[in-house]
């Protein structure tokens, strides 16, 4: 199990982490001469974080209309139960939908936010179903996206050129 204390970054760190969140295909090699480094303290750097839980995965981003996930909702959710186990029981539910891709706690008006990516209505409406049959909810408003006028998994590396 990766260690997740919190560990300083310099700018080389930073430069790594804002290079492979762009591409993570680049070979050690490539990457190295990026930053400026040899090989092996670049490998070194990557290592340590990821034994850290600075990076936490290397994956492919794919293209939601090619593999039929091109319609995207977020499910504004309220409800009245707030305790742990109702919590992990919501948590455990919801996670098991992978067309259930992102949930969050929130502040305000609304208890979570759920981004759900399917590849029509139809199948939106089976996993309403789904998901209304297995937890009590107070409310649900669905809101389906129109446009992505931005997208990106990169988190924003301050102090990169």
């Amino acid at each position: 199990m990766a260690k997740r204390d919190n560990i300083s970054l310099d700018s080389v760190d930073r430069k790594i982490l804002h290079l492979l969140q762009q591409d993570a295909s680049l070979t050690i090699k490539e990457l190295a001469e990026k930053v400026h480094l040899s090989p092996t303290p670049c490998w070194k750097r990557i290592q340590r974080m990821e034994d850290n839980g600075v990076i936490r995965a290397r994956v492919a981003l794919l293209n939601a209309d090619k593999v039929d996930a091109g319609i995207t909702v977020f499910l504004a959710i309220k409800t009245d139960k707030h305790n742990a186990e109702w919590s992990q029981q919501f948590a455990d539910v919801m996670s098991s939908f992978p067309e259930i891709v992102e949930i969050y706690r929130m502040s305000g008006e609304v208890d979570y936010l759920v981004r759900i990516v399917v590849p029509d209505i139809p199948a939106y409406d089976s996993l309403y179903k789904s998901i209304i049959s297995k937890i009590d909810l107070t409310d649900m408003t669905s809101m389906f996206a129109m446009e992505q006028m931005k997208y990106t998994t990169a988190l924003p590396v301050m102090g990169v050129d």
